[in-house]
């Protein structure tokens, strides 16, 4: 979500500059932008509208801070909205006291659950943990050597896994 979104906003931003204040119809089509991003990323479409809402109120007619070009202010705004939004403190994944912990990704095709898995997986490796990974993609088989590639990690992380069928097994 996070790359999609940055992306989107690197294009707008660019339109942004050398501009001295922020008028309506920059950050209307900033905000265009990020509410599409944010619908394509599956977040819910009232969380969608209400964060847009209130980045819009934040930007419009603010003057540009001598240090800041009016995409730096927008994207100042939107991530102070988004920290906002999803929370301002840390909480760590808790891991239950006797193995095994379960997480399960669910989300819609194409939104990073497999580089998410895989991700979190060398996170916990890097921790002492034994992650274990199973590819239920029935759709796509290229998950499963997605999985042996992102859950290997690199060299010196810890033991290799071993595959059999669409798992990763860290015995």
């Amino acid at each position: 979500m996070f790359e999609q979104l940055q992306s989107k906003l690197g294009e707008i931003f660019t339109r942004l500059r050398g501009r001295g204040t922020l008028s309506v119809e920059d950050v209307d089509a900033a905000l265009r932008e990020v509410r599409l991003a944010l619908l394509e990323a599956d977040v819910h479409f009232k969380v969608a509208r209400d964060f847009v809402a209130r980045v819009r109120e934040a930007a419009v007619g603010q003057e540009v801070w001598k240090s800041l070009t009016p995409g730096q202010q927008v994207v100042q705004i939107v991530y102070a909205e988004m920290t906002r939004t999803l929370g301002e403190t840390y909480h760590p994944l808790r891991l239950n006291s006797r193995p095994p912990t379960v997480v399960l990704l669910v989300g819609l095709h194409g939104t990073g659950k497999t580089t998410t898995a895989g991700k979190l997986a060398l996170h916990l490796r890097k921790q002492g943990r034994a992650p274990l990974l199973a590819a239920a993609d029935i759709y796509r088989p290229a998950a499963v050597t997605q999985l042996q590639v992102l859950g290997g990690g690199p060299p010196g992380a810890g033991p290799r896994p071993r595959y059999r069928g669409g798992c990763v097994d860290h015995r």
